[in-house]
């Protein structure tokens, strides 16, 4: 005896794809999302790796963290050898913090810290620092 299933074309497969792929998930109750910021503390390493890396040719780097709108991200730019626009955008995503050559707009890295985003642009502090 053989189990006959339904036959479905590819223009049904490729619906349900579709349907499946635009539908964000659903996570429990319980699961809590953690997003990083900027916080005060990362403002006084910035200052830090700033003043000890401008013999390298760091020029300045802002912290600019939003106020309380929803979706709003903080972020950090960092200008390099006096140009007009800044050469990276340090970005907190999730737990990790992403490099971005702000030029080109391409992420370069993914690290865990703060500080060791910074020391990927220019490593003038120890990883220590930070503590």
């Amino acid at each position: 005896m053989a189990i006959v299933t339904p036959r479905t074309s590819p223009r049904t497969r490729a619906t349900r794809k579709a349907a499946v792929a635009e539908t964000p998930p659903v996570l429990p109750d319980n699961v809590v999302l953690l997003r990083q910021r900027v916080l005060p503390g990362h403002s006084a390493v910035l200052a830090r790796w700033v003043e000890a890396g401008r013999r390298m040719g760091l020029c300045d780097a802002s912290a600019f963290t939003p106020g309380t709108e929803a979706g709003a991200n903080s972020y950090v730019l960092v200008w390099v050898r006096e140009n007009i626009d800044p050469a990276y955008m340090i970005v907190p995503e999730g737990t990790e913090w992403v490099v971005v050559d702000a030029v080109r707009q391409q992420n370069l890295v993914r690290v865990r810290s703060f500080l060791a985003a910074l020391n990927f642009i220019r490593p003038v502090l120890p990883l220590e620092a930070a503590a």
